[in-house]
Parts: C-alpha cells; structure tokens; sequence
C-alpha cells in the first residue's frame, strides 16, 4: 500500500521536527522555512518516518492518507 504525506502550511511553524523524523520525506524550503514533502507518494517502508514526523510535528500540520 502506498501514502500520500501532505503538510499544512499555515499550521507549518518550521520547527523542522518533521525533517528530524522524516529525512526521507522532508525538507525545508529557505524562503518560507516551513516543511516541504519531497515526494508525491510513498510506500510502506517510509511509514514509520512519515508517523514520527506526525507524532513529533508541535503545530500537528503533518497528514497521511493512505491511497
């Protein structure tokens, strides 16, 4: 099964939890210093990632769904 990780900009406070936990989803952008998913979708070996990054995200703008 594959996921798509999506990221609320507006939530998005660039605390960069998300690229801690998720360097192989995340990154963040220079100009807006908020988090950017590198990636459409993704398989079941980066789940664990994308979830640390949910649990670990302070202002909760990180979001999986299951496509």
């Amino acid at each position: 099964m594959t996921f798509k990780v999506t990221v609320d900009l507006i939530q998005c406070q660039g605390y960069a939890n998300c690229l801690i936990e998720g360097p192989a989803l995340f990154d963040i952008d220079d100009d807006t210093n908020k988090a950017i998913v590198l990636g459409d979708e993704f398989d079941e070996a980066l789940r664990s990632q994308a979830e640390g990054a949910k649990r670990g995200c302070p202002a909760q703008a990180i979001h999986i769904e299951d496509l």
